[in-house]
């Protein structure tokens, strides 16, 4: 029963990680993504190309979501397996962007998947791994300062 219950506390972590990352990103609030992701983070985030650090992944997401205005970033149908002090999650993502200072204007939604590996640190579960499998992408790619080809 022990292992049971530390099973299910550990997905109830990982769970609330992934909300937290969702949280981060609307609130642009970048200096806390170690909140989530470790300092050592590897990362594709659909380019095919891994990028290393946290750093690295400050400056995706800035480079990006400080360019929109609103955002809301909707996780689901997560799927998480424990193993040890290793996990991996899957989640779907839907992100919704909005441009700066025009609240009924045009979107630009981005669909698809998140696979994470998870590792038990010191500080609790932190992400090691991210691929982001982006399945479609409709509205306006400008709202986020870039252009069809960055979003593939």
């Amino acid at each position: 029963m022990d292992a049971m219950l530390q099973m299910l506390l550990d997905e109830r972590a990982i769970n609330r990680g992934l909300s937290r990352f969702a949280r981060l990103l609307d609130t642009k609030d970048w200096d806390n993504l170690g909140d989530v992701f470790a300092h050592d983070i590897v990362f594709d985030y659909g380019s095919g190309t891994d990028e290393h650090g946290i750093d690295a992944l400050r400056d995706q997401m800035t480079r990006f979501l400080d360019k929109c205005g609103g955002t809301q970033h909707l996780l689901g149908s997560i799927l998480i397996d424990v193993d040890g002090d290793s996990a991996v999650s899957r989640s779907y993502v839907q992100a919704r962007h909005q441009r700066v200072g025009d609240h009924a204007g045009p979107v630009l939604d981005s669909n698809g998947e998140y696979i994470d590996r998870w590792e038990r640190r010191a500080e609790g579960w932190r992400i090691v791994r991210r691929d982001a499998r982006w399945a479609a992408q409709t509205g306006d790619p400008a709202i986020i300062g870039a252009g069809t080809e960055d979003l593939n």
